[in-house]
């Protein structure tokens, strides 16, 4: 099954960490998790901070903590295609929050979930759609299904942010079908 997830970070430094994440599978089902710092995660921006508004001292003392969040994640996540609209970043976050907790690092893995739109806009046109021009025609619905206002910035929490990703591909998906 199909899961949009997405990460809030302390920052977009190196020595970042994951501080929230959130999941929904493509049936609506969703989790989402304040995760608390490591003991060696320090690092924190208060520009970030201004963009997800999640305060460190929030995370200290409302948190999961982080080795909690990866054991749940594998238990629930593992087997399903991840998906992030971000994979490289949330990729990187996801990394740091399994190794903390003892785990393989690559004991989940994303993809992205642009990827996984223009995948099911191609199920959807085939048949409907000249081979030669299922990519171009896939990439054009895509893009036209977009489902936040122009203009409007991402919410920058964790679920509402993947539920967001779980409605463009709902979007992509009614659309192709036609």
């Amino acid at each position: 099954m199909l899961v949009f997830l997405d990460f809030e970070a302390s920052s977009l430094s190196k020595q970042s960490y994951p501080i929230e994440v959130g999941w929904v599978f493509e049936d609506g089902t969703s989790e989402a998790h304040l995760i608390r710092p490591a003991p060696d995660w320090t690092d924190w921006d208060p520009a970030a901070e201004a963009i997800h508004h999640i305060p460190r001292i929030e995370l200290e003392r409302e948190g999961t903590p982080h080795d909690a969040v990866a054991q749940r994640m594998i238990e629930v996540l593992s087997g399903h295609d991840l998906l992030a609209s971000a994979p490289s970043w949330d990729g990187k976050w996801l990394s740091t929050l399994l190794r903390a907790a003892g785990l393989p690092r690559h004991s989940l893995r994303l993809r992205d979930s642009d990827a996984a739109l223009r995948e099911t806009a191609r199920a959807g046109l085939r048949g409907r759609v000249a081979e030669d021009r299922l990519e171009e025609e896939a990439a054009n619905l895509v893009a036209l299904c977009e489902v936040r206002e122009a203009g409007v910035a991402p919410a920058h929490r964790a679920l509402a942010d993947a539920q967001e990703e779980r409605a463009r591909w709902l979007a992509v998906r009614a659309a192709a079908k036609g």
